[in-house]
């Protein structure tokens, strides 16, 4: 139990971002979340329900260890009564639950001969349990956790990621059995077969804390990405949820996930709260804002002017007089405007019907997209066919905007934009604004998308790198008939000296 200099946690949670480990430090912040009397308390019990490292577990004992000493003197009855009665865990995979029961027990199996805990009899797992589960298809989904069945369908010697907490019923690991906190580091997404980057992927930790949830325990907390204050897939209404839950008492927000994991980048930031069954009131939110500043506020996390939690409370009052307007995502596309997929320049065999080629001949529209892979794709541009566009044809013959729907949020900078004219069409990897009438609205509203003032609400609305109509909630339309400048936006909307001071020292140069 006693920590060394080199902690291999510490290592184990700097490995990658396919299961992201959590470090001493970390766990312990989470902890100092509970009321502390709790761990004087022989009755309680502790349950993680996604164990990688057993890191959670262990730092759970060593202060179960102080709080109990004077109750029960003996160190090693001390050990047997913490190990058997209050720690539990469910590990996320076989190789998971023999690293959790190392850190625990100091074995690899819990009755093992340099085991701690001497209360194990024949029992090798301990409470520190793994069970392998089936995926439950329906149409070639899982209905528990949405894996795609040709990604996760496999043979019984590899594993499936079937999670033992969503997969199965409690009491067929621990017969029923009520915990008064339940805490961990679920796993943040699955790979659904769609194509979508890392970012857009399945995100699955909101089915840990749903079902964490219905256990009905004491206490709850949970370290996971961001994105869930404003947006991410499927996420609507788990963020609904949470924004209407008054129970959660503290909600620590990292704009920068490198504070919580060292060197590792989850888009968006991370956050961990404590959900309280026995408070009621308003949320306790630490907004630590990328520069190491620490915003504090107390409010409830429902607000009367967005569908999104507002991460950082100075923005508050900015976005609560410009959101009166009609909103600029009334003009702005769904994904896919001209029902164009993001892999004709790549697979330009699987669409005759659009003929692509690199010059333009008759019947043909110039058309914007990316080829390439991911990290190393680059727009570019060739000719199809306008007799094979069979949604918004109507637009080709207007002046639009393009926007990439996709770029970092670690600069407050948009993507450089594309003034499409008459005869120009884009593939998925855009979404359009606009159409216009004229050139002249055209390059009005692309005026407008270079003022700081749009750039901010841009980012006040997004939480991840994908760009879709939502992410426009913020911003007001305006009329086009004339170009836009910062100085005449901030007039319109009364902004004080103090809140455009705010909005000018997040913003960075545009090049």
């Amino acid at each position: 139990m006693k920590k060394t200099v080199s902690d291999i946690l510490n290592c184990l949670a700097n490995l990658s971002s396919d299961e992201v480990f959590t470090s001493p430090e970390l766990a312990n912040q989470m902890l100092d979340m509970l009321p502390q009397d709790i761990f004087s308390d022989p009755n309680a019990k502790f349950l993680d329900p996604c164990s990688k490292s057993g890191v959670f577990l262990r730092e759970i004992a060593k202060r179960l260890l102080v709080g109990l000493e004077k109750k029960i003197p003996d160190l090693q009855q001390r050990i047997d009564h913490i190990m058997s009665k209050q720690l539990f865990g469910i590990a996320l995979t076989q190789l998971t639950a023999e690293m959790s029961r190392r850190t625990l027990y100091c074995a690899k199996k819990a009755n093992g001969e340099y085991s701690v805990a001497q209360c194990f009899g024949e029992n090798e797992q301990g409470n520190l349990r793994y069970m392998r589960c089936e995926h439950v298809w329906v149409n070639g989904k899982c209905s528990q956790c949405g894996a795609n069945r040709a990604q996760y369908d496999r043979i019984k010697t590899i594993e499936n990621y079937a999670y033992p907490f969503i997969h199965k019923n409690l009491n067929e690991i621990f017969k029923n059995m009520q915990f008064d906190v339940i805490i961990g580091n679920p796993p943040y997404q699955l790979t659904d077969g769609s194509g979508a980057s890392t970012d857009a992927a399945m995100p699955i930790y909101n089915r840990f804390i749903e079902q964490a949830m219905l256990l009905k325990p004491r206490y709850l907390s949970m370290i996971v990405p961001s994105k869930w204050m404003v947006g991410g897939r499927g996420l609507n209404q788990f963020r609904e949820k949470m924004m209407n839950d008054k129970h959660i008492k503290y909600l620590y927000d990292y704009e920068n996930s490198s504070d919580c994991f060292a060197g590792l980048h989850i888009d968006g930031g991370v956050c961990y709260f404590l959900w309280d069954s026995q408070y009621c009131g308003k949320t306790n939110f630490i907004y630590q804002h990328k520069d190491g500043k620490a915003i504090v506020s107390t409010r409830y996390l429902k607000n009367d002017y967005s569908n999104i939690v507002i991460r950082d409370i100075r923005r508050q009052s900015i976005i609560q007089k410009v959101t009166k307007d009609t909103s600029f995502s009334s003009i702005v596309s769904p994904r896919k405007p001209f029902n164009i997929s993001t892999d004709i320049f790549n697979c330009p065999d699987k669409y005759p019907e659009l003929n692509l080629k690199s010059e333009k001949y008759s019947g043909s529209v110039f058309i914007w997209g990316v080829k390439g892979l991911k990290g190393g794709a680059k727009r570019v541009n060739g000719y199809v066919l306008k007799s094979g566009i069979t949604k918004n044809a109507e637009w080709i013959d207007k002046y639009k905007l393009f926007i990439s729907k996709a770029y970092s949020t670690d600069a407050i900078i948009p993507p450089q934009l594309i003034s499409a004219d008459k005869n120009v069409v884009c593939s998925e990897t855009f979404l359009v604004i606009g159409p216009f009438d004229s050139a002249e609205e055209q390059q009005n509203c692309l005026s407008y998308t270079n003022t700081n003032f749009f750039r901010i609400l841009l980012y006040f609305g997004r939480g991840t790198m994908q760009v879709s109509q939502e992410v426009f909630r913020f911003v007001p339309l305006q009329d086009f008939s004339h170009p836009w400048t910062d100085e005449m936006l901030y007039k319109k909307y009364g902004l004080t000296e103090e809140e455009i001071n705010f909005i000018e020292s997040m913003i960075k140069p545009m090049e």
